[in-house]
C-alpha cells in the first residue's frame, strides 16, 4: 500500500493523523492513571447507571469506562473506531471479567444501539472542546437515537461543560530561548511560570441533553486585577460528569489548562480591562482558537 506524504493526504486523514482522533495506545496509560479523570468518571457512572440498566460508551478506548458501567448494568456497548484499540479493549474487558460489555468496532458518529438505553458515556473531550469530536458525535447520536427509538433521550455523561478564560502573564523563556507556544498545565499543580492578572470569566457553557451548536462564539471584557504584561489567555474547561440535584452537588472533572500566547502583549494595571472576541468551532484544530484581544479601558 502506498502512503501519501502528509501534505498530500486528505483533510480528513490529516485530522486522524494528529492526536485527538486516533490516539495511540501508549497514550492511554496517562488517561488511565489520571485520578482526576478516571476516578471522577467512576464516581459519576456509579451514580448514573441503574441496576440492570443499558449503557453505551462512545469512543471506548481501552474500555475502562465501560468496565465501570458493567458493575451495575446488564448490558454495555463499548463503541471504538480504532481497530487496534477495539481489539485491546476486548482483551482487557475479558481479562477483567466484564462479560456484560460488547465491544463494537464502528464509528461512534454513525453507530446506534439495537434497543433503548439508560445512559450514554462519551469522553471525546479536549480542553476548549477543540480537536476531539464530542459535539459532533453526540449530536449525531441524539438525532439517530430519536429517529430509531423515539424519546426521551438517555442520560449523557458528562451532563454539562463550562468553559472560562483567564488573563495571564506567561514566562516563555527557556534557558534564554524564547518560545511563545501553546502549552498545557496540570490544574492541581503550582504554576510558577504563570502570573494571574485577573479572575477567570465564563465564555461558554451548555447541557449535553440540549441541542448542541458546534460554533463557540463570545465577546466580553476581562477585568485586570494585577499589574503585568498580558501575553496569554488560559483556557479552563470543567466537565460536570454527573449532576446530583438532591444533594446540591456534581461530580466534576477539571481538564488540563490550555495557555495560548497572544500575538501582541499588552501592558496592564489594576483596574484596566481588555475586550476579548472568541469564535471557533468545536472539534476544530488547536490553531483555530485565536482570540482577538484589545485594550478596553484604563484605570
Amino acid at each position: 500500500m502506498t502512503t501519501l506524504p502528509y501534505e498530500e493526504t486528505t483533510a480528513e486523514r490529516r485530522d486522524e493523523l494528529e492526536l485527538g482522533q486516533f490516539i495511540p495506545l501508549h497514550y492511554h496509560f496517562n488517561m488511565l492513571a489520571d485520578i482526576g479523570r478516571t476516578g471522577a468518571f467512576e464516581d459519576a457512572i456509579d451514580l448514573a447507571v441503574p441496576e440492570g440498566g443499558r449503557v453505551v460508551e462512545l469512543g471506548g478506548g481501552t474500555g475502562v469506562l465501560s468496565f465501570f458501567a458493567a458493575q451495575k448494568a446488564a448490558r454495555v456497548w463499548c463503541v471504538e473506531r480504532n481497530p487496534e484499540l477495539a481489539d485491546v479493549s476486548r482483551r482487557l474487558l475479558r481479562e477483567n471479567g466484564a462479560d456484560a460489555v460488547e465491544v463494537v468496532q464502528a464509528d461512534a458518529a454513525e453507530w446506534l444501539p439495537p434497543e433503548p438505553v439508560d445512559v450514554v458515556v462519551c469522553e471525546m473531550l479536549h480542553v476548549g472542546l477543540l480537536r476531539e469530536k464530542q459535539i459532533q458525535v453526540l449530536s449525531a447520536f441524539a438525532r439517530g437515537y430519536l429517529e430509531r427509538h423515539g424519546g426521551p433521550l438517555p442520560r449523557f455523561l458528562p451532563e454539562a461543560t463550562v468553559q472560562a478564560i483567564q488573563p495571564v502573564e506567561q514566562d516563555y523563556d527557556f534557558h534564554g530561548y524564547r518560545a511563545a507556544i501553546p502549552l498545557f498545565q496540570d490544574p492541581h499543580a503550582e504554576q510558577p511560570r504563570t502570573f494571574e492578572l485577573g479572575d477567570p470569566s465564563v465564555y461558554h457553557s451548555f447541557l449535553y441533553e440540549s441541542e448542541l451548536d458546534e460554533r463557540i462564539s463570545w465577546e466580553g471584557v476581562l477585568p485586570i486585577a494585577q499589574a503585568g504584561r498580558l501575553n496569554a489567555l488560559r483556557v479552563i474547561t470543567k466537565n460536570l460528569l454527573a449532576i446530583v440535584p438532591a444533594e446540591g452537588r456534581s461530580v466534576d472533572w477539571l481538564m488540563n489548562y490550555l495557555v495560548v500566547p497572544l500575538a501582541e502583549p499588552i501592558a496592564v494595571q489594576p483596574g484596566d480591562a481588555v475586550s476579548v472576541g472568541i469564535d471557533y468551532r468545536a472539534g476544530a484544530p488547536l490553531a483555530s482558537f485565536a482570540p482577538v484581544v484589545e485594550r478596553a479601558g484604563t484605570a
